[in-house]
Protein backbone atom coordinates (compact mmCIF):
# COMPACT_ATOMS: atom_id res chain seq x y z
CA UNK A 1 0.00 0.00 0.00
CA UNK A 2 1.63 3.51 -0.71
CA UNK A 3 0.00 6.58 0.35
CA UNK A 4 0.91 8.69 -2.56
CA UNK A 5 1.40 6.95 -6.42
CA UNK A 6 3.26 10.42 -8.18
CA UNK A 7 2.92 9.94 -12.21
CA UNK A 8 6.27 11.74 -13.42
CA UNK A 9 9.21 11.91 -12.11
CA UNK A 10 9.98 15.29 -13.47
CA UNK A 11 10.83 18.59 -11.27
CA UNK A 12 7.09 18.79 -9.96
CA UNK A 13 6.93 15.15 -9.15
CA UNK A 14 10.28 14.86 -7.43
CA UNK A 15 9.52 17.90 -5.04
CA UNK A 16 6.26 16.49 -3.91
CA UNK A 17 8.06 12.89 -3.70
CA UNK A 18 10.69 13.96 -1.46
CA UNK A 19 7.98 16.63 0.88
CA UNK A 20 5.78 13.46 1.35
CA UNK A 21 8.54 11.00 2.09
CA UNK A 22 10.97 13.44 4.27
CA UNK A 23 8.10 15.65 5.83
CA UNK A 24 5.15 13.29 6.27
CA UNK A 25 7.22 10.13 6.11
CA UNK A 26 4.47 8.28 3.87
CA UNK A 27 5.12 5.78 1.41
CA UNK A 28 5.51 6.97 -2.52
CA UNK A 29 5.45 5.95 -5.71
CA UNK A 30 7.04 7.78 -8.38
CA UNK A 31 5.89 6.17 -11.98
CA UNK A 32 7.92 7.26 -14.79
CA UNK A 33 7.24 6.81 -18.63
CA UNK A 34 11.04 7.35 -19.86
CA UNK A 35 14.45 5.56 -18.89
CA UNK A 36 15.38 8.32 -16.28
CA UNK A 37 14.14 10.58 -13.76
CA UNK A 38 14.78 14.57 -14.02
CA UNK A 39 12.14 15.00 -16.37
CA UNK A 40 13.33 17.66 -18.89
CA UNK A 41 15.71 18.80 -16.72
CA UNK A 42 17.82 15.68 -17.38
CA UNK A 43 21.68 16.07 -17.78
CA UNK A 44 24.09 13.32 -18.13
CA UNK A 45 27.78 13.08 -19.28
CA UNK A 46 28.29 12.12 -23.06
CA UNK A 47 30.96 9.86 -24.40
CA UNK A 48 33.08 12.27 -24.29
CA UNK A 49 32.66 13.28 -20.84
CA UNK A 50 31.01 17.04 -21.00
CA UNK A 51 28.07 17.63 -19.22
CA UNK A 52 25.15 18.17 -21.65
CA UNK A 53 21.37 18.78 -21.33
CA UNK A 54 19.27 16.28 -23.41
CA UNK A 55 16.35 17.97 -23.39
CA UNK A 56 17.60 21.94 -24.14
CA UNK A 57 19.57 24.44 -22.19
CA UNK A 58 18.40 24.84 -18.29
CA UNK A 59 19.52 27.67 -16.30
CA UNK A 60 17.78 28.05 -12.82
CA UNK A 61 16.74 31.47 -11.62
CA UNK A 62 14.67 32.89 -9.06
CA UNK A 63 13.65 35.29 -7.21
CA UNK A 64 11.72 33.61 -4.34
CA UNK A 65 14.40 33.02 -1.59
CA UNK A 66 12.29 29.90 -0.17
CA UNK A 67 12.58 28.00 -3.46
CA UNK A 68 16.18 28.88 -3.78
CA UNK A 69 17.30 27.98 -0.27
CA UNK A 70 14.46 24.40 -1.17
CA UNK A 71 16.85 23.74 -4.27
CA UNK A 72 20.24 24.41 -2.09
CA UNK A 73 19.68 21.54 0.19
CA UNK A 74 19.93 19.06 -2.56
CA UNK A 75 22.94 20.85 -4.47
CA UNK A 76 25.88 23.93 -4.32
CA UNK A 77 25.43 25.92 -7.12
CA UNK A 78 27.79 27.46 -10.11
CA UNK A 79 27.05 31.28 -9.98
CA UNK A 80 26.36 31.24 -13.41
CA UNK A 81 24.62 34.55 -14.92
CA UNK A 82 23.11 33.43 -18.50
CA UNK A 83 24.30 35.51 -21.41
CA UNK A 84 22.28 35.54 -24.88
CA UNK A 85 22.97 37.01 -28.76
CA UNK A 86 21.19 37.29 -31.43
CA UNK A 87 22.68 37.07 -34.74
CA UNK A 88 20.92 39.69 -36.83
CA UNK A 89 22.14 41.48 -40.02
CA UNK A 90 24.96 39.59 -39.94
CA UNK A 91 26.46 40.47 -36.68
CA UNK A 92 25.68 39.02 -33.10
CA UNK A 93 24.22 41.27 -30.89
CA UNK A 94 22.49 41.11 -26.82
CA UNK A 95 18.98 40.27 -26.88
CA UNK A 96 17.27 41.23 -24.93
CA UNK A 97 17.52 44.65 -26.80
CA UNK A 98 19.75 46.95 -24.47
CA UNK A 99 21.43 50.34 -25.24
CA UNK A 100 24.72 47.96 -26.73
CA UNK A 101 22.07 46.32 -28.86
CA UNK A 102 20.70 49.45 -30.58
CA UNK A 103 24.25 51.25 -30.81
CA UNK A 104 25.64 47.73 -32.76
CA UNK A 105 22.98 47.56 -35.42
CA UNK A 106 22.95 51.24 -35.56
CA UNK A 107 26.47 52.25 -35.66
CA UNK A 108 25.27 54.70 -33.34
CA UNK A 109 26.68 55.84 -30.16
CA UNK A 110 23.03 56.74 -27.90
CA UNK A 111 23.11 57.57 -24.44
CA UNK A 112 20.55 55.80 -21.73
CA UNK A 113 18.28 59.46 -22.35
CA UNK A 114 19.31 58.89 -25.72
CA UNK A 115 17.60 55.44 -26.50
CA UNK A 116 14.75 56.48 -24.18
CA UNK A 117 13.89 59.51 -26.80
CA UNK A 118 14.83 56.77 -29.69
CA UNK A 119 11.98 54.04 -28.10
CA UNK A 120 9.43 57.09 -27.84
CA UNK A 121 9.83 57.56 -31.58
CA UNK A 122 9.39 53.92 -32.89
CA UNK A 123 7.20 52.80 -31.17
CA UNK A 124 3.35 52.06 -31.88
CA UNK A 125 1.58 52.62 -28.83
CA UNK A 126 -1.70 51.12 -29.45
CA UNK A 127 -4.74 51.68 -27.74
CA UNK A 128 -5.83 47.68 -27.55
CA UNK A 129 -3.31 45.47 -27.21
CA UNK A 130 -4.99 41.80 -28.85
CA UNK A 131 -1.79 39.76 -29.76
CA UNK A 132 1.82 39.37 -29.21
CA UNK A 133 2.55 41.10 -31.99
CA UNK A 134 0.89 44.39 -30.69
CA UNK A 135 2.83 44.15 -27.80
CA UNK A 136 6.16 44.04 -29.41
CA UNK A 137 5.35 46.70 -31.68
CA UNK A 138 4.37 48.58 -28.87
CA UNK A 139 7.63 48.43 -26.97
CA UNK A 140 10.14 48.77 -29.96
CA UNK A 141 8.79 49.46 -33.36
CA UNK A 142 8.00 47.72 -36.36
CA UNK A 143 11.14 47.16 -37.52
CA UNK A 144 12.87 45.74 -34.31
CA UNK A 145 9.88 43.77 -34.54
CA UNK A 146 10.93 42.13 -37.87
CA UNK A 147 14.69 41.84 -36.87
CA UNK A 148 14.35 39.90 -33.66
CA UNK A 149 10.91 38.47 -33.26
CA UNK A 150 8.47 37.84 -36.14
CA UNK A 151 10.50 35.11 -37.70
CA UNK A 152 11.89 33.93 -34.23
CA UNK A 153 8.46 33.24 -33.37
CA UNK A 154 7.31 32.00 -36.52
CA UNK A 155 9.86 29.53 -36.33
CA UNK A 156 9.27 28.45 -32.24
CA UNK A 157 5.44 28.16 -32.59
CA UNK A 158 4.70 27.68 -36.71
CA UNK A 159 2.36 31.14 -35.86
CA UNK A 160 3.38 34.62 -36.01
CA UNK A 161 2.98 36.87 -33.30
CA UNK A 162 -0.32 38.42 -34.75
CA UNK A 163 -1.73 34.53 -33.75
CA UNK A 164 -0.36 34.17 -30.51
CA UNK A 165 -2.29 35.60 -26.95
CA UNK A 166 0.08 38.44 -26.13
CA UNK A 167 1.48 36.99 -22.97
CA UNK A 168 3.94 35.23 -25.13
CA UNK A 169 5.76 38.79 -25.34
CA UNK A 170 4.50 40.48 -23.08
CA UNK A 171 7.27 39.64 -20.64
CA UNK A 172 10.32 40.19 -23.04
CA UNK A 173 12.00 43.17 -21.22
CA UNK A 174 13.36 46.31 -23.50
CA UNK A 175 16.43 47.83 -21.80
CA UNK A 176 17.86 51.29 -21.98
CA UNK A 177 21.04 50.17 -20.17
CA UNK A 178 23.92 47.83 -20.64
CA UNK A 179 22.80 44.91 -18.51
CA UNK A 180 23.40 42.06 -21.24
CA UNK A 181 22.01 39.24 -19.15
CA UNK A 182 18.78 37.26 -19.97
CA UNK A 183 17.83 37.06 -16.83
CA UNK A 184 17.76 40.08 -13.91
CA UNK A 185 16.48 37.33 -11.34
CA UNK A 186 17.85 38.16 -7.46
CA UNK A 187 18.93 34.38 -7.67
CA UNK A 188 20.82 32.87 -10.62
CA UNK A 189 22.88 29.81 -11.15
CA UNK A 190 23.77 26.27 -12.36
CA UNK A 191 24.07 22.95 -9.94
CA UNK A 192 27.71 22.30 -9.62
CA UNK A 193 26.72 18.50 -10.31
CA UNK A 194 23.88 19.28 -12.72
CA UNK A 195 20.45 18.64 -12.65
CA UNK A 196 20.23 14.45 -12.48
CA UNK A 197 22.49 14.79 -9.56
CA UNK A 198 19.51 17.32 -7.29
CA UNK A 199 16.90 14.65 -8.33
CA UNK A 200 18.97 11.48 -7.25
CA UNK A 201 19.37 13.51 -3.92
CA UNK A 202 15.62 14.57 -3.36
CA UNK A 203 14.43 10.64 -4.12
CA UNK A 204 16.89 9.32 -1.92
CA UNK A 205 14.41 7.85 0.71
CA UNK A 206 13.80 4.47 2.19
CA UNK A 207 10.30 5.49 1.90
CA UNK A 208 10.14 6.39 -2.05
CA UNK A 209 9.97 3.81 -4.42
CA UNK A 210 10.46 4.52 -8.45
CA UNK A 211 8.94 2.72 -11.35
CA UNK A 212 10.69 3.51 -14.63
CA UNK A 213 10.30 2.92 -18.35
CA UNK A 214 6.29 2.35 -17.37
CA UNK A 215 3.22 3.50 -18.71
CA UNK A 216 1.10 5.08 -15.55
CA UNK A 217 -2.07 3.60 -17.66
CA UNK A 218 -0.65 0.08 -17.56
CA UNK A 219 -0.13 -0.57 -13.70
CA UNK A 220 -2.43 1.85 -11.90
CA UNK A 221 -5.52 -0.58 -11.27
CA UNK A 222 -2.58 -3.38 -9.85
CA UNK A 223 -1.25 -0.91 -7.07
CA UNK A 224 -2.91 -0.16 -3.64
CA UNK A 225 -2.74 3.45 -3.11
CA UNK A 226 -4.96 6.04 -1.14
CA UNK A 227 -3.43 9.25 -3.29
CA UNK A 228 -2.43 10.26 -6.99
CA UNK A 229 -0.36 12.79 -7.98
CA UNK A 230 -0.24 13.55 -11.98
CA UNK A 231 2.13 15.97 -13.50
CA UNK A 232 1.35 14.62 -17.11
CA UNK A 233 -0.48 15.58 -19.86
CA UNK A 234 -4.24 15.90 -18.51
CA UNK A 235 -5.59 15.73 -21.97
CA UNK A 236 -3.70 11.75 -22.00
CA UNK A 237 -5.28 11.47 -18.24
CA UNK A 238 -8.66 11.79 -19.32
CA UNK A 239 -8.05 9.77 -22.35
CA UNK A 240 -8.34 12.77 -25.10
CA UNK A 241 -11.94 13.08 -24.16
CA UNK A 242 -12.12 16.28 -25.58
CA UNK A 243 -9.65 15.90 -28.47
CA UNK A 244 -5.69 16.64 -27.80
CA UNK A 245 -4.64 19.64 -26.73
CA UNK A 246 -1.56 21.10 -28.87
CA UNK A 247 1.78 21.29 -28.03
CA UNK A 248 5.15 22.80 -29.78
CA UNK A 249 7.71 20.30 -29.38
CA UNK A 250 11.55 20.57 -30.36
CA UNK A 251 14.26 18.13 -32.02
CA UNK A 252 17.41 18.38 -30.82
CA UNK A 253 20.71 18.12 -33.06
CA UNK A 254 23.93 17.55 -30.54
CA UNK A 255 27.40 18.47 -32.12
CA UNK A 256 30.92 17.90 -30.26
CA UNK A 257 33.71 19.95 -31.90
CA UNK A 258 37.25 19.48 -31.76
CA UNK A 259 38.20 22.82 -29.73
CA UNK A 260 37.66 24.32 -26.40
CA UNK A 261 35.04 27.17 -27.46
CA UNK A 262 32.58 27.34 -30.25
CA UNK A 263 30.93 30.79 -29.76
CA UNK A 264 30.78 33.81 -27.27
CA UNK A 265 28.22 32.84 -25.23
CA UNK A 266 25.57 30.26 -23.55
CA UNK A 267 23.57 30.94 -26.28
CA UNK A 268 23.12 32.22 -29.57
CA UNK A 269 19.64 32.71 -31.23
CA UNK A 270 18.98 32.80 -34.71
CA UNK A 271 15.79 35.06 -35.45
CA UNK A 272 15.80 35.13 -39.62
CA UNK A 273 19.14 32.47 -40.69
CA UNK A 274 18.36 28.80 -40.55
CA UNK A 275 15.74 26.11 -39.29
CA UNK A 276 17.31 26.40 -35.68
CA UNK A 277 16.35 29.09 -33.45
CA UNK A 278 19.56 28.60 -31.13
CA UNK A 279 22.66 27.08 -30.59
CA UNK A 280 23.64 26.37 -27.18
CA UNK A 281 26.98 25.70 -26.15
CA UNK A 282 27.20 23.72 -22.58
CA UNK A 283 30.58 24.58 -20.97
CA UNK A 284 29.29 28.25 -20.80
CA UNK A 285 26.79 27.05 -18.35
CA UNK A 286 28.21 24.52 -16.26
CA UNK A 287 32.07 26.11 -16.19
CA UNK A 288 33.47 22.85 -17.22
CA UNK A 289 36.89 22.77 -18.11
CA UNK A 290 37.27 20.34 -21.16
CA UNK A 291 39.76 20.73 -24.25
CA UNK A 292 36.16 19.40 -26.17
CA UNK A 293 33.14 21.30 -26.60
CA UNK A 294 29.57 20.24 -27.29
CA UNK A 295 26.91 22.23 -28.73
CA UNK A 296 23.04 21.74 -29.66
CA UNK A 297 21.00 23.12 -32.36
CA UNK A 298 17.18 23.34 -31.02
CA UNK A 299 14.25 22.65 -34.12
CA UNK A 300 11.21 23.33 -32.91
CA UNK A 301 8.56 20.81 -34.64
CA UNK A 302 5.32 19.74 -34.05
CA UNK A 303 6.10 16.47 -33.41
CA UNK A 304 7.72 14.79 -30.59
CA UNK A 305 7.58 15.15 -27.01
CA UNK A 306 5.22 17.84 -25.95
CA UNK A 307 7.17 21.04 -24.41
CA UNK A 308 5.84 23.92 -24.74
CA UNK A 309 1.64 24.62 -24.60
CA UNK A 310 0.32 26.52 -27.52
CA UNK A 311 -0.45 30.04 -26.00
CA UNK A 312 -4.25 30.72 -28.19
CA UNK A 313 -7.53 31.71 -26.58
CA UNK A 314 -9.13 28.12 -28.22
CA UNK A 315 -6.41 26.01 -26.70
CA UNK A 316 -7.03 27.73 -23.25
CA UNK A 317 -10.46 26.59 -23.15
CA UNK A 318 -10.52 23.02 -24.48
CA UNK A 319 -7.80 22.89 -21.34
CA UNK A 320 -10.50 24.49 -19.03
CA UNK A 321 -13.11 21.13 -20.16
CA UNK A 322 -10.03 19.19 -18.53
CA UNK A 323 -9.68 21.24 -15.57
CA UNK A 324 -13.18 21.13 -14.78
CA UNK A 325 -12.99 16.92 -14.93
CA UNK A 326 -9.50 17.17 -13.06
CA UNK A 327 -12.03 19.35 -10.24
CA UNK A 328 -14.01 16.71 -9.94
CA UNK A 329 -11.60 14.13 -9.04
CA UNK A 330 -11.59 13.46 -4.73
CA UNK A 331 -7.70 12.47 -3.52
CA UNK A 332 -6.37 13.15 -7.59
CA UNK A 333 -3.81 16.25 -7.76
CA UNK A 334 -3.01 17.69 -10.92
CA UNK A 335 0.43 19.95 -11.14
CA UNK A 336 3.00 21.05 -13.66
CA UNK A 337 3.36 22.61 -17.11
CA UNK A 338 1.41 19.34 -18.62
CA UNK A 339 -0.97 19.10 -16.13
CA UNK A 340 -1.73 22.74 -15.99
CA UNK A 341 -1.41 23.27 -19.81
CA UNK A 342 0.88 26.13 -18.75
CA UNK A 343 4.18 27.03 -19.36
CA UNK A 344 6.20 27.29 -16.18
CA UNK A 345 9.88 28.23 -15.46
CA UNK A 346 11.66 25.77 -12.98
CA UNK A 347 11.59 27.99 -10.31
CA UNK A 348 7.76 28.27 -10.39
CA UNK A 349 7.22 24.17 -11.05
CA UNK A 350 9.16 24.18 -7.35
CA UNK A 351 7.04 27.15 -5.80
CA UNK A 352 3.73 25.39 -7.37
CA UNK A 353 4.77 21.73 -5.84
CA UNK A 354 5.11 22.96 -2.72
CA UNK A 355 2.17 25.04 -2.27
CA UNK A 356 0.60 22.41 -3.32
CA UNK A 357 2.16 20.45 -1.11
CA UNK A 358 1.84 22.72 2.07
CA UNK A 359 -1.93 23.22 1.36
CA UNK A 360 -3.28 20.58 0.14
CA UNK A 361 -1.29 16.89 1.25
CA UNK A 362 -1.63 15.24 5.04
Amino acid sequence: MYNYVIVGAGLAGCVLAERIANVLNKKVLVIEKRNHIGGNAYDYFNEDGILVHKYGPHIFHTNNKKVWDYISNFTDWYHYQHRVLAYVDGQTVPIPINLDTINMLYNANFTQNQLKEFFEKIRDTKEEILNSEDMVISKVGKELYEKFFKEYTKKQWDLYPSELEPEVTARIPVRTNRDGRYFTDKYQGMPKHGYTKIFENMLNNKNIHIMLNVDFKDVIDDIEYENLIYTGPIDYYFDYKYGKLPYRSLRFEFETLDCEKYQEVGTVNYPNDYDFTRITEFKHLTGQKHYKTTIVREYPSSEGEPYYPIPQKKNIEQYKLYEAEAQKLKNVFFIGRLANYKYYNMDKVVEESLKLFYQNIK
